[in-house]
């Protein structure tokens, strides 16, 4: 990767305390990067580890942002947002749960013509992604589903993933303001609200490489129906 080389693609992975499966991500995502032919960058935002995240990180040629305190994932990926260059700005996990080798069918459909501004990665396609999460998790993104649908009258059968590809000027346009997890969620409110043109594509996606999840099903299950209203019906 060539820091002074203006990118086409920007991948931006939030980390904290992924030491023992950052490196893995980040050796897999050059691998299918650079099988593309197109520029890119990789930004990871380490938000606040307390382990060797840095310091693996440091290994692989990237761009290392560090946040002194854990500030949450949407912070993360909002920090990630402002330092990326590229005309394609990929989201995704650290843990291992992605595949980088997906980035491509991601991407794709944002190369081959100008109807579509926004790619999401669904893990629901087959029973490979369904097994990727737990049943509680699995029941409360189709809960969290249905009550987009009822709200933006528009559906998707993956609103918490966070396997994404976004045209720039789609995030430029997107006041965020999510801290969190809830993040996904108010992405997906205010794309669609907005009329984004929005496609699903499978992506396949297993359970984390090691360590556990920091998902709370009830607090940032909470978190994310507020965000949800919010993103709905306020400005």
């Amino acid at each position: 990767m060539n820091f002074l080389e203006e990118p086409f693609i920007s991948v931006v992975i939030p980390a904290f305390n992924e030491e023992q499966n950052i490196g893995f991500v980040l050796t897999n995502v050059h691998k299918t990067l650079k099988e593309t032919n197109l520029p890119y960058e990789i930004i990871v935002v380490n938000d606040g580890s307390t382990d060797r995240t840095a310091e693996v990180v440091k290994e692989h040629n990237v761009f290392l942002v560090n946040h002194r305190r854990n500030s949450g994932k949407g912070n993360a990926l909002k920090t990630g947002f402002v330092m990326a260059r590229g005309k394609i700005v990929v989201t995704m996990d650290a843990d291992g749960s992605h595949r980088p080798e997906d980035i491509p069918q991601l991407i794709n459909p944002l190369l081959n013509g100008s109807e579509v501004d926004v790619v999401i990665g669904s893990r629901f396609n087959d029973e490979t992604g369904r097994n990727s999460t737990t049943k509680l998790h699995l029941i409360g993104n189709k809960i969290i589903n249905a009550m987009i649908f009822f709200l933006t009258g528009k559906y998707v059968s993956d609103s918490q993933t966070g396997f994404r590809a976004f045209r720039r000027e789609i995030l430029k346009r997107l006041a965020l303001w999510s801290t969190k997890f809830e993040i996904e969620s108010e992405l997906t409110v205010k794309m669609l609200k907005d009329g984004v043109r929005v496609r699903e594509v499978p992506i396949r996606c297993m359970k984390r490489l090691r360590g556990n999840s920091k998902v709370s099903s009830f607090r940032d299950g909470f978190e994310i129906f507020k965000a949800i209203l919010k993103a709905t019906f306020c400005k």
